[in-house]
């Protein structure tokens, strides 16, 4: 008898920046994601930061940590971030995806600013984003290097 084993799905955590309220790319996004294997636990619009991290608290397999934001104010929304992480707290990748600032016209110092809130990628393009996560370690590999 032969038997196949289902290699486990990856799971990430996503979610919408609190102040933005675009639920249609989020939608799309899990469900993209899903269809090519992974699990999502998806928390949704306008989330806080605190929920991200409590969300990963409760969810210890999670690989990365997926933000949207289309209404540009991500700069605002994420100025937790290095208080979360001193705390031991989020303790993932984080990867922005969407519109990261206010205007048509993106500057350099835009990505630099959210780079040093402590996001570890920013993406422009969805189609990028399945790469990227097959380039992550797993959750567990992520605790053992990270503490």
């Amino acid at each position: 008898m032969i038997t196949t084993t289902l290699a486990p799905s990856r799971t990430v955590l996503l979610g919408v920046t609190a102040s933005d309220t675009h639920a249609v790319a989020n939608q799309l996004i899990c469900r993209h994601l899903r269809g090519h294997g992974f699990h999502v636990v998806n928390l949704g619009v306008c989330t806080p930061l605190t929920e991200f991290a409590d969300a990963l608290d409760r969810e210890p397999d999670i690989a990365a940590v997926l933000i949207g934001s289309l209404n540009g104010h991500a700069y605002e929304d994420l100025r937790e971030l290095p208080e979360l992480r001193r705390k031991g707290r989020l303790r993932r990748p984080v990867i922005l995806g969407g519109n990261i600032s206010v205007g048509a016209h993106k500057q350099a110092g835009d990505r630099l600013r959210l780079a040093t809130l402590g996001i570890d990628h920013i993406l422009t393009d969805v189609d990028s984003l399945l790469p990227l996560l097959d380039t992550l370690p797993t959750a567990r590999v992520q605790e053992g290097r990270h503490g």
